[in-house]
């Protein structure tokens, strides 16, 4: 697959989300051989949970499917840029790769307000923005306009 194969994916998550009352973000895990190992879409508002965001989700199902908390070689594809809970996930699971669709200019971690993964953590992935871009940018923005 490629990266767009695997953001449309993450769309379509996104498109759950957004049908189920949900900021529409969508995260698609696969493993060092490319497979999809872990899906997550947001569900704050459904549980009632501040952590359940599509990566937070799409995390902790990889770390079970793969028996570890380590995800290195893993990488992660999600339609907005991740927030600083996110990002700090990311460090902490050791994800190999991030490749994010839109910015997010109000609480982006990997570019959008600051960039946690140019801080000296010990630890850094990859970072790749703007795969179908516009596609992720207007899930978010139609859904905000819809509320309005």
């Amino acid at each position: 697959m490629e990266h767009e194969e695997y953001m449309l994916e993450a769309l379509r998550l996104a498109k759950r989300a957004e049908e189920s009352g949900e900021v529409p973000v969508g995260c698609v895990i696969t493993d060092s051989s490319g497979e999809i190992i872990a899906t997550g879409y947001n569900l704050r508002e459904t549980g009632l949970n501040a952590l359940a965001h599509a990566e937070i989700i799409a995390i902790d199902k990889a770390c079970r499917a793969l028996g570890s908390w380590r995800l290195s070689g893993c990488s992660l594809y999600v339609t907005l840029e991740p927030c600083p809970m996110c990002a700090g996930a990311v460090i902490n699971s050791r994800i190999s790769r991030v490749y994010y669709g839109a910015r997010d200019e109000t609480m982006g971690a990997c570019g959008g307000v600051i960039n946690i993964f140019m801080e000296r953590f010990g630890y850094s992935p990859k970072l790749t923005g703007g795969i179908l871009e516009q596609q992720c940018a207007e899930i978010m923005s139609g859904f905000f306009r819809r509320l309005r």
